[in-house]
């Protein structure tokens, strides 16, 4: 089987031989054993390396070493001595690291993934998942309002946000970032975003920050993979299964939204949120890119995102832009706000007030 998914079944013809580079009559390599022209001396160095040729069996040899090296599922799902179940586990890897791009899969793709997925994840931890691939709403486009002159720092949203999107509990990764600052100024650099006192701190304010799902994302435009994308309903996603780990996005976001996974993502079983989307809350990989997502397995279903539910003080405002009676649309048009670093153009769905 792994033959024929590296080479052809049809036999070459002499001509598509000779093309190959001396592997027709003539080159010593077939059965005629007509006389080989003169050759020169063997180049030395780089020159070598890259001269040398190999033969079928070799490169067959060396590929499939290297598939089962970089893989490694395919030798639990073939072996004879495995259980059913590991045979049935090594299968699945197979098939879900030859995916496609999410966004080239067909509905029937998309639907055999999550069941993978879903599976392996019964197989590992004896639990269910439930993973969705709900798109965008139609005549829907999201947007984030957030009030200055509310928000007290305490922090819920923070801590609903973790437990939402099953965020790595080890290296205590956060999506969203509360910064305090002091009265009269709106210095991000000077602002203390690891505070660990009582709050509101006297003469102090507070700002939150996180992905700002901007019209004009610099971060989809230097993924060199594709892996991150803006969807119809203006969320930016990430494909966690495409992103090869470049951290280009990281550097390209001005509003520090992207989060990056140097170690493997630890949630304890009795803490993962089993409700989750493929591109938003799904259990993630080491060495991948991960952000907010206005929790989409959330908003698409039509809730609030996590943090706008959790904050006690009603400081977050979401909504569909695209609706002229939403709450989002009344802030928007009766508040004086603001957003981030407007002059770059990257025009984020993320705007502040104060009352």
């Amino acid at each position: 089987m792994l033959f024929d998914l590296l080479f052809k079944k049809t036999k070459p013809t002499e001509a598509e031989l000779s093309a190959e580079g001396g592997h027709g009559c003539g080159s010593g390599s077939c059965g005629c054993k007509k006389p080989q022209a003169a050759t020169t001396a063997e180049p030395d160095g780089y020159e070598a390396k890259f001269a040398k040729r190999m033969d079928r069996r070799a490169a067959f040899r060396q590929m499939t070493a290297g598939l089962l090296a970089g893989a490694g599922m395919v030798q639990s799902s073939c072996s004879v001595t495995a259980g059913d179940e590991k045979r049935e586990e090594g299968q699945l890897k197979w098939d879900e690291y030859f995916k496609k791009n999410y966004r080239l899969m067909t509905d029937g793709e998309k639907s055999k993934t999550v069941e993978r997925l879903e599976r392996l994840y019964e197989i590992n931890t004896g639990k269910t998942i439930n993973v969705g691939t709900d798109g965008a709403v139609e005549n829907v486009l999201y947007g984030y309002a957030f009030n200055i002159s509310k928000c007290q720092g305490y922090m819920d949203c923070v801590n609903a946000c973790v437990k939402e999107n099953n965020q790595d509990r080890d290296s205590e990764m956060q999506y969203i970032r509360i910064h305090e600052m002091k009265n009269g100024q709106l210095n991000f650099e000077g602002a203390d975003d690891s505070y660990f006192h009582e709050v509101p701190a006297e003469g102090h304010f507070y700002v939150g920050t996180q992905c700002y799902h901007c019209e004009n994302p610099p971060c989809v435009k230097v993924c060199p993979v594709g892996a991150t994308w803006k969807e119809d309903d203006g969320i930016v996603v990430v494909d966690y299964d495409w992103c090869i780990g470049c951290r280009y996005c990281m550097a390209a976001c001005p509003y520090d939204g992207r989060r990056f996974n140097w170690s493997t993502p630890t949630v304890p079983e009795e803490e993962v949120n089993h409700t989750q989307h493929y591109l938003g809350n799904r259990l993630r990989s080491k060495g991948v890119m991960e952000k907010c997502t206005f929790c989409i397995q959330r908003s698409r279903s039509g809730k609030n995102p996590a943090c706008v539910e959790a904050c006690p003080t009603g400081a977050r405002t979401f909504g569909n832009l695209l609706d002229p009676n939403s709450e989002i649309r009344w802030v928007l048009a009766n508040k004086k706000v603001f957003r981030m670093k407007e002059d770059l153009g990257t025009e984020p769905k993320f705007w502040y007030y104060m009352d």
